[in-house]
């Protein structure tokens, strides 16, 4: 059911890159609780997925999705900015994806960076060090990118 209604809120975004839903109306075509709705956008429209969301209460309620689009410079720039001192190998895998999708990372850039990054390369560090290790090494996979594209 969450792949159907991601799916169907995908397909809306292609058209314009921005759509709005209204969780009941969604919620009644799927056969599923509004709850359900909110589960599928908190979980798989976020930031780090390239999303921006803005939710309004009231008079239905309605949900407005936007996908994020800025040149390559500003694009890793945002993500260098939003992450932190440490960063969790889920956050880093979502956001190498998402910066892969988006055609921000090459292939082999993507690759590299997903592989170095894991908790399986990072194996041999303490487990409170790894997410701050995590951290700067992606960051400076962004800045070298950044800085070879110019």
């Amino acid at each position: 059911m969450s792949n159907e209604i991601a799916n169907m809120i995908l397909r809306m975004l292609e058209q314009d890159g921005s759509t709005e839903i209204q969780r009941n109306d969604f919620a009644q075509r799927f056969g599923c609780v509004p709850s359900q709705i909110n589960y599928v956008i908190s979980s798989r429209f976020t930031p780090e997925h390239g999303y921006i969301v803005e939710s309004r209460r009231g008079g239905g309620g309605y949900v407005k999705i936007s996908r994020v689009s800025y040149d390559k410079g500003t694009a890793l720039m945002h993500v260098i900015n939003s992450i932190g001192d440490s960063l969790d190998d889920n956050t880093c895998r979502a956001h190498i994806k998402n910066l892969h999708y988006q055609k921000l990372l090459s292939d082999e850039i993507a690759a590299a960076g997903l592989a170095v990054t894991s908790d399986q390369a990072l194996h041999l560090l303490e487990p409170k060090s790894r997410d701050k290790i995590r951290a700067s090494i992606f960051k400076h996979i962004l800045l070298s990118t950044i800085q070879k594209g110019r």
